[in-house]
């Protein structure tokens, strides 16, 4: 009767992993899913979009239709940065025809990320429109300050000829995303950073690896001189939630 005891024990313990496994991977891909619509990236900017997650072993699937060309790579670059996340499939379609490459809608979409999360000029309270590779700025900034900035960060951007900006110097326009003391996941910084190099002129060739842990991002990689890694830690620095710049970066 032991003996026979003592084999069932035996096989309860051998077989135990084999359904634990699975669990613990279910598990893990819930809290992908869940974490993703969770992070202040997919409540801020990707809320009114049809985006379909899911993970199978930390490979994982987006699919479904977004409102704007720059959500697909918002959307793949935010659930990268998730805990467990090993791949990232994106399978998302754009509603209505995708810009072509270089077109005045597409460089319109470029100023406008370019923009979007930045602590220093206000997105919200800003009007974009581009003609022939011409910016014209027209909307309120909180200031003069305010104002030349968002001229230069239009300016940046390649492909871009010239920056007309007609803004009004007001006040009034302190809106953004973001509410003061609002917390930013660590995901949503690391995208809006990689999102934000890519649409700058002086940083979208430069190789740079990010990392963000409790709103601290660490910028690796190569730049080519010091003035370009000095550039990057001011522009990652701008960034809503960024805390603090750890810029590791090599120069050749």
């Amino acid at each position: 009767m032991k003996i026979v005891y003592s084999l069932v024990l035996i096989m309860a313990v051998l077989v135990l992993p084999v359904f634990s496994v699975p669990v613990h991977a279910a598990g893990m891909d819930s809290r992908i899913e869940s974490s993703a619509r969770q992070t202040y990236v997919f409540k801020t900017y990707l809320h009114a979009d049809d985006i379909k997650i899911q993970s199978r072993g930390g490979a994982v699937t987006l699919t479904g239709i977004v409102n704007e060309n720059f959500h697909k790579s918002l959307a793949q670059e935010t659930v990268a940065g998730l805990p467990g996340v090993r791949s990232v499939d994106n399978r998302l379609k754009v509603k209505g025809a995708a810009p072509t490459a270089n077109s005045d809608a597409w460089l319109r979409e470029k100023v406008k990320v370019a923009l979007l999360f930045r602590r220093s000029v206000s997105a919200a309270a800003t009007e974009v429109a581009v003609t022939d590779g011409i910016v014209t700025l027209s909307g309120n900034a909180a200031s003069q300050a305010q104002k030349e900035l968002t001229t230069e960060f239009a300016k940046d951007v390649d492909g871009i000829k010239e920056v007309k900006n007609l803004m009004t110097v007001s006040e009034v326009s302190k809106s953004t995303h973001r509410s003061i003391g609002e917390k930013i996941d660590d995901a949503s910084i690391t995208a809006q950073v990689n999102m934000t190099l890519l649409n700058h002129r002086t940083t979208s060739v430069i190789n740079t690896k990010v990392k963000t842990m409790h709103g601290v991002v660490t910028v690796g990689g190569k730049a080519g001189n010091a003035a370009e890694k000095a550039l990057v830690t001011k522009l990652v620095t701008d960034i809503n939630g960024v805390k603090n710049v750890k810029n590791r970066m090599s120069t050749r």
